[in-house]
């Protein structure tokens, strides 16, 4: 099957004409009819003729063009919260379904300067507002390695779609941990920027920049062609900027020593389901034992997790409710409740508790930028229990422990997403479910290119990539 070969290796088979572009997506469709109906991962799927059409355009081209744009000839599903001029962006709500945006989301013209057909959009939570891929427009996305169970979110339909090569790779969006947890849940990787790395549509804020596009994909090596497709300054993001270079180009050897900060007194405050903390830390041993040039280390940060949590649950409440407000949505009884939750909470939060949070962030940012002058990347896991019924809203307890909010399960990855870290999800295998899992390796702001330098180098050691879902042997058996 094409679709099960790397990224780099479809771009080759295409700009070497070994295969048509019209091939490749009558595959990519192929797989879409025989598993999305299991899925619910693609929504918004265009007409079947269009795509083929715009399949055929693109073989008619000149092969010059071909070469120039890097994602030449690629079908993809961007994230049900971007715009796409003549696909509706609904937000998962059944008011929105009718909603047609005039212009592309910033990241999407950029997937379409480089060549890429947007074929449909991707499920999410509704709002992308919690882990968890459910909403009353589209209802659950099924996590491929088990139906029944949650692909994680709220980016979740698009590591399934990715997991079952429903679609080559995908862009999502993550705040607290919207592309780094559906990787996890989906055996896959996910990378959240520093802020600005991917230009996004935002105004002027004395927030913190909490939330940025990412990307997921089943390498790293993916994800290097997907950032350099969108990746750099736009003038319609003040907050983006230039990067210098290509993630392509990246090698995966070690010129020096790499430390590794394994962040021991934040895993001991959280809640974990049993074996996470073990293939994380099987993980890890196993990485230093495979490269002498790695060494990881216990590190007891001097930030008080609570006081993070309490932090950050007054930033994200508050601009939540800003953003709400501003949608000015009719239907808000008709909401889920992690939507009311934060719009209610953000609602009580006053001026004074907005300057005291700001505060806090500003020294601990210090605080935290120095500790990479020791550590090259920090470790945590990448969630706290393994994928759940995707029928519940939300996981309403870990093991014994009852959680006090509907995000309280998503804790992890609070410390990245609050200092604007680059982070990779990087799969460290299954439980005795065969159940996935995943572990963040947090890199200082701006270093994405040092952290998906580091998530080759774990690939190519580990090869995770190789294990696909039984689901896909149905693509294989049909």
């Amino acid at each position: 099957m094409i679709t099960q070969l790397s990224l780099q290796e479809q771009i080759d088979l295409i700009h070497n004409k070994e295969i048509k572009i019209e091939e490749l997506f009558r595959e990519y469709l192929s797989n879409i009819d025989k598993l999305n109906p299991q899925l619910n991962a693609i929504v918004s799927l265009r007409d079947r003729d269009w795509i083929i059409k715009k399949a055929q355009e693109q073989d008619s081209l000149k092969q010059d063009i071909k070469i120039k744009q890097i994602l030449f000839g690629l079908p993809f599903a961007t994230k049900e919260l971007f715009d796409v001029k003549e696909l509706p962006t609904t937000y998962g709500i059944p008011e929105y379904q009718n909603e047609f945006p005039n212009t592309d989301s910033l990241i999407v013209k950029n997937l379409k300067q480089q060549g890429a057909t947007i074929i449909g959009k991707s499920n999410m939570a509704e709002l992308a507002i919690g882990s968890h891929t459910k909403n009353k427009l589209f209802k659950s996305t099924s996590n491929p390695y088990n139906l029944s169970l949650s692909p994680g979110g709220s980016s979740g339909g698009a590591s399934a779609a990715v997991a079952s090569c429903l679609i080559p790779f995908s862009d999502g969006t993550d705040m607290m941990g919207s592309c780094r947890n559906p990787a996890a849940y989906t055996n896959l990787y996910g990378f959240r920027p520093s802020p600005g790395l991917i230009p996004d549509k935002r105004g002027e804020s004395k927030y913190p920049v909490l939330t940025t596009p990412g990307g997921i994909a089943r390498t790293p090596e993916d994800l290097s062609i997907f950032l350099d497709s969108v990746s750099g300054i736009d003038d319609e993001d003040h907050y983006s900027y230039s990067f210098k270079g290509s993630f392509r180009s990246i090698k995966t050897y070690l010129s020096s020593n790499i430390r590794i900060g394994w962040l021991s007194n934040f895993v001991e405050n959280y809640t974990f389901e049993k074996g996470i903390i073990e293939l994380c830390e099987i993980a890890l041993n196993q990485f230093t034992a495979a490269e002498k040039k790695i060494s990881i280390e216990q590190c007891n940060i001097k930030i008080d997790p609570d006081k993070l949590w309490e932090v950050w649950c007054n930033l994200r409440s508050k601009i939540t409710f800003d953003d709400l407000s501003s949608m000015h949505i009719q239907n808000f009884e008709e909401l889920g409740f992690p939507v009311k939750w934060e719009y209610e909470q953000g609602e009580k939060i006053k001026e004074a508790d907005i300057s005291n949070a700001i505060n806090h962030y500003l020294k601990d940012r210090s605080y935290v930028d120095g500790l990479f002058d020791k550590f090259d990347f920090l470790a945590l896991p990448s969630a706290q229990l393994f994928p759940f019924d995707k029928e519940v809203d939300f996981p309403k307890s870990i093991q014994e422990t009852q959680m006090d909010t509907y995000h309280r399960w998503m804790e992890v990855t609070v410390f990245a997403s609050m200092f604007q870290l680059p982070t990779i999800s990087v799969p460290v295998g299954f439980n005795e479910k065969g159940l996935p899992m995943g572990m963040q390796l947090i890199g200082k702001n701006k270093s994405d290119e040092k952290v998906i330098h580091i998530g080759k180098y774990y690939e190519e050691i580990f090869n995770r990539s190789k294990i696909q879902p039984n689901i896909i042997n149905e693509l294989q058996a049909n």
